[in-house]
């Protein structure tokens, strides 16, 4: 068996800082919460809670909080300014590629834009962003779903979309406003992730896509896995995998591609490597 790891696979800065961050905190005193997860990455969540990090979800307030960490995914306008009047130490872990995207929707409603976003409606970084953007706001998953067009629009985008879908939303804007502001606000880490994973498709058998299946951009990577008709596995650790999937007539050599998600630690994707070994 030939096993190809993605360069990019694994933690990018955002989580990498945001991790710093928080457990730079809990090890400098007690009383230490993330406000939800900190990360879509339950191992992580779990090592975390072993150095004393726990996870708050308001309105619980616990008496011992003295430290609030805001997670890679900030948290909306009203939240945050709820958590600075509580007279705790606030720690902002919010990723600086979706701090930008809410600074430019907050922008884009002063100066009388109809704020576009694109991304999912449910995801805690959208929630986030929506709430700079006015009420007016509109969030679409997909460019189709864009009704109502105003004559000046203002575009941001979620993170971890694909710079295509941004494209077809742009070309379905453009001939229905007179002016178009877009802020091009997909963090690089994902499109060249992205872009890496596609291209390993086409040197490979199976690809086993690493991370937390609540993860935006790990379950993105699948999903551009199985577009592209490879057979693909989404698993969070090594745990899941099975010799069979690897099973292959003899003579033939197996090439198996591994990517994982910005959130996912190298010790879980070095646990999956030394699991394939062990199959091999």
């Amino acid at each position: 068996m030939k096993i190809i790891k993605a360069e990019m696979a694994g933690f990018c800065f955002g989580v990498k800082r945001a991790l710093e961050l928080t457990l730079k905190e809990a090890r400098e005193g007690s009383g230490v919460y993330t406000l939800g997860p900190l990360i879509h990455n339950p191992q992580v969540v779990n090592r975390l809670r072993e150095e004393g990090v726990e996870v708050l979800e308001l309105p619980i307030i616990p008496s011992n909080l003295k430290t609030v960490v805001i997670r890679t995914h900030g948290v909306t306008k009203e939240i945050n300014e709820h958590l600075y009047s509580l007279g705790v130490k606030v720690v902002d872990a919010t990723c600086p590629f979706v701090k930008k995207a809410q600074q430019y929707a907050k922008l884009l409603h002063e100066e009388g834009y109809q704020v576009i976003i694109l991304g999912n409606p449910a995801h805690p970084e959208v929630v986030g962003i929506k709430s700079y953007a006015g009420p007016d706001s509109v969030v679409v998953t997909d460019p189709e779903e864009l009704k109502v067009i105003h004559k000046r629009v203002g575009v941001v985008v979620q993170t971890t979309q694909p710079v295509e879908r941004l494209q077809r939303l742009l070309e379905k804007i453009v001939s229905r406003s007179r002016e178009l502001k877009v802020y091009n606000t997909i963090c690089n880490s994902t499109s060249e992730r992205l872009k890496e994973t596609a291209e390993m498709t086409k040197k490979v058998d199976i690809m086993l896509v690493v991370g937390g299946k609540n993860s935006a951009n790990t379950t993105q990577l699948a999903k551009l896995c199985e577009s592209l008709n490879v057979r693909t596995y989404h698993i969070e650790t090594a745990d899941e995998l099975k010799e069979e999937w690897f099973k292959i007539d003899s003579g033939e050599e197996l090439t198996v591609g591994i990517t994982a998600g910005a959130s996912t630690p190298d010790w879980i994707i070095e646990g999956v490597i030394e699991r394939l070994k062990q199959f091999n």
